[in-house]
């Protein structure tokens, strides 16, 4: 047993040691010391190599073995004995020129180390080995007899010898074409090269020697500069690799331009058929040869929040003993026997908080008997909070949930560490916490579609809610995500007010970021809808099913801009306290929020609401249908645990993030991630402090009608812009806020005024919800007479 005890506790010592070491190769100090002394050495190496240019035939008299010898004996290379000795081990033994790929790669590794991304590292690397062989072997053929320097040096004795082996084999001129063939392969294969203008060279020899009618459209359409089509199709700009990233990348056949006018000529002939004389147009026929559409080019320096901005919570006293674990077995068995129940096996499983308990009864006990013995065994045990599962399902066996006497803090740095975290491929992953199998719980809120949490005052709610949050911050792009947040209390979700430039999304008519204001709530979450309906809208024209197929083909250049199409973020609301909106406005809240939670999925729009009051005049029954993943931190009474989780047990938990979350028919127990404000604060002021947008994400225009009187708008004090915005909303027959606010780069408000100054003097028409106002005149000739008039009519009046 000692030697047990023993063998445990160097486990547990070497255990410890390895997580320090982990750690201390992830610090960024360690990182910046590693960094610069690689970029040091990198360039310590570059000289040794020029100097070995120039001073290699004195440094040959050197020798090599006695390179930690006395200061008496010297050599001529920059870097002393030691550069002298890395020169002559690669420029002379290995690869000769060609070594200078070294200090080279060194160099990108150390630039990585500093956060410093000046090419893709794995493809640099790759590529860069390839070519060192490939030079060497090339240079070594050239100058095979050559003598001296030039002979061994060049090419290096890597080179030397394997081209002179080539050259026994095959012969010099089969080593040529080999050599030549290897060139143009590597250039293809790396640089993505291609011999375009061979092919359309001999495309344009057919269509010369072919005349047809089909053909010449074709040709004149797309090759011909003298014609509408591309001017240069070889200056069609090439692709330039930013980061390797995990998706498909056209090949080299689908951005050759021959491709592209054979396309054009099949299309061509079928629009002959349809209408004669019809060809493309030139802003169409560009849309054909831009490459895929990136949202992120707009932040392309935006840097994702380092881990090293979250805290580690280690505690020495939260593991579980095995004296606890033997204790409470023998309670368990005892309390089991005193009732005549018999148990075969018991096995333990120890989680963050509570440990499981799995016991398999004797033939012949009723489940329920184990069942109604909750309060007895809880009694035995002394502790709060057990939970019988009865049974587990899919195992067989029957599970009492025992709370630890040492909790284990689960921290949020452990969760987006975790390799369940980073390799999750889900649109929208949230790491939760940790299941009592010390799993990491990974869930995709684009799946639940919308969450609900309930839970006790200070039992983890908004802790859960920063859990959530946090773990989109750190994995989404700010393009490809907005948060509209909403917080009764004002002082809950104020820390992510510096995510707005970033990640927000508000109402125009709003200065604040984060909502608090009860009418603000009803025009936001009114906005929303209004949002929603113009996303349908967008997948109905562009003849897809939700938000991911309607992005693809918006990346891929399929779907028009000037049409009114547009890239669409992932929109997440976020309520922290949703009792306190319905005792204040009641259904003008609740109506608008159930047509988001019915209909807002395909849209890429998703909820999560939070409330400490489970009741069923808050939680009602529409709520419940569209929420259909729920969390439960822990309630009061059973019959709040029923109205959030259509059962019993949050009840039982015991707290401090203890947590049930029904994800379909089987409830699972976690310990929520615990995230604190000092964190957060770091996390917000490193995002806050990079280039962001101009604005926060501004959704549609809300009216409700009640402020909209035109007969208090003073058309004698119109805005200076105001002709200009008249005239561009003629030529673009669209009365909308945002296209005066986007053309005219003035602010939502100011432009808000200009709109309605329109529709007094009767240009454009009344608000219409989701819809565009109608422009009320039909060309700009009739706007000139009107603008006139109407000025001339001021002018009388002033007078």
């Amino acid at each position: 047993m000692a030697k047990r005890n023993n063998t445990a506790g160097k486990s547990k010592k070497k255990s410890k040691k390895r997580n320090r070491l982990v750690r201390f190769f992830r610090d960024d100090r360690t990182k910046l010391v590693i960094g610069l002394s690689i970029i040091v050495f990198a360039l310590f190496l570059s000289l040794a190599f020029i100097s070995y240019l120039f001073t290699w035939k004195i440094d040959q008299s050197f020798e090599w073995s006695k390179i930690f010898s006395s200061a008496d004996i010297q050599v001529e290379n920059w870097s002393g004995k030691t550069g002298a000795w890395f020169s002559h081990l690669f420029m002379d033994r290995w690869f000769g020129i060609a070594s200078f790929s070294v200090p080279f790669l060194l160099l990108i590794v150390g630039l990585r180390l500093l956060n410093l991304k000046l090419l893709p590292l794995w493809k640099t690397i790759k590529v860069t080995i390839v070519a060192t062989i490939l030079i060497s072997v090339t240079f070594g053929y050239l100058f095979n007899d050559s003598g001296g320097f030039l002979g061994s040096g060049v090419g290096g004795n890597h080179g030397f010898v394997v081209s002179s082996w080539l050259n026994a084999f095959i012969g010099r001129i089969g080593t040529a074409f080999l050599l030549f063939v290897a060139i143009i392969a590597f250039l293809l294969f790396s640089f993505n090269t291609s011999f375009h203008w061979l092919r359309f060279r001999k495309k344009e020899e057919k269509d010369e020697d072919t005349p047809d009618k089909e053909s010449m459209v074709g040709v004149v359409s797309v090759v011909d500069p003298e014609n509408e089509g591309i001017d240069d199709l070889e200056n069609v700009p090439e692709v330039v690799e930013d980061e390797p990233v995990a998706i498909d990348t056209p090949s080299d056949d689908e951005v050759v331009p021959e491709e592209v006018v054979n396309d054009n000529n099949q299309v061509e002939m079928i629009v002959e058929k349809k209408k004669e004389n019809d060809i493309f147009d030139e802003e169409e026929m560009d849309h054909i040869h831009l490459e895929n559409y990136d949202p992120t080019l707009d932040l392309s320096s935006y840097t994702l929040p380092s881990v090293s901005l979250l805290e580690e919570y280690e505690s020495e006293d939260s593991t579980v003993s095995k004296e606890e674990l033997v204790g409470n077995k023998n309670k368990i068995v005892d309390t089991l026997a005193n009732y005549k129940i018999q148990i075969d096996r018991i096995k333990a499983t120890i989680g963050p908080t509570v440990t499981l308990y799995e016991i398999v009864p004797a033939p012949g006990v009723r489940i329920s008997k184990i069942k109604n013995l909750e309060d007895d065994i809880a009694l035995s045990l002394s502790a709060l909070g057990i939970r019988i599962i009865a049974p587990i399902p899919g195992r067989g066996t029957i599970g009492i949930e025992v709370p630890n006497l040492n909790p284990e803090i689960v921290s949020m740095r452990s969760m987006i560490t975790s390799r369940k975290f980073q390799e999750s491929e889900f649109e929208l992953g949230v790491a939760l916490g940790k299941t009592i199998s010390n799993e990491t719980y990974v869930a995709d809120l684009t799946q639940m579609p919308h969450l609900l949490i309930a839970g006790a005052t200070g039992q983890g709610k908004s802790v859960g809610l920063n859990a959530i949050i946090a773990s989109l911050l750190y994995k989404k792009h700010p393009s490809e995500l907005k948060l509209v947040m909403i917080d009764p209390k004002k002082v809950e979700l104020t820390l992510y007010s510096k995510l707005e430039r970033h990640f927000l999304a508000k109402i125009p008519d709003i200065e604040e970021p984060i909502i608090t204001d009860t009418q603000s709530v009803i025009n936001t979450l009114n906005s929303l809808t209004i949002e929603m309906d113009q996303r349908y809208d967008l997948l109905k024209m562009g003849q897809v099913r939700n938000i991911r197929e309607y992005n693809a083909k918006f990346k891929e250049r399929k779907l028009n801009p000037e049409k009114g199409h547009r890239y669409l973020p992932y929109i997440v609301l976020i309520v922290d306290e949703f009792a306190d909106l319905i005792m204040t406005a009641g259904k003008e809240i609740e109506t608008p929020l159930a047509r988001l939670a019915q209909i807002a999925r395909a849209v890429g729009i998703h909820l999560v609401i939070a409330t400490q009051r489970p009741t069923t005049n808050i939680i009602t029954g529409v709520i419940k249908a569209n929420f259909p993943v729920r969390i439960a931190f822990r309630v009061t009474s059973m019959i709040d645990s029923r109205t959030i989780l259509d059962s019993p047990g949050a009840n039982q938990l015991v707290g401090r993030g203890d947590m049930l979350i029904l994800p379909g028919s089987d409830l699972v127990r976690l310990q929520c991630a615990f995230i604190g404000s000092p964190e957060i604060d770091r996390i917000t002021e490193f995002i806050g402090s990079q280039r962001g947008y101009p604005t926060a994400f501004m959704l549609p225009e809300y009216s409700d009608g009640s402020s909209d009187d035109l007969d208090d708008i003073d058309l004698q004090s119109r805005d200076p812009l105001f002709d200009d915005a008249a005239r561009m909303v003629v030529l673009h027959q669209q009365g909308s806020t945002s296209l005066i606010q986007r053309k005219l780069s003035i602010g939502y408000n100011r432009a808000g005024r200009i709109i309605d100054q329109l529709e007094a003097v009767g240009i454009v028409g009344p608000f219409e919800g989701s819809k565009a106002r109608h422009v009320l005149l039909a060309d700009e000739y009739s706007l000139e007479q009107f603008l006139r008039k109407l000025n001339e009519g001021s002018s009388l009046e002033t007078e």
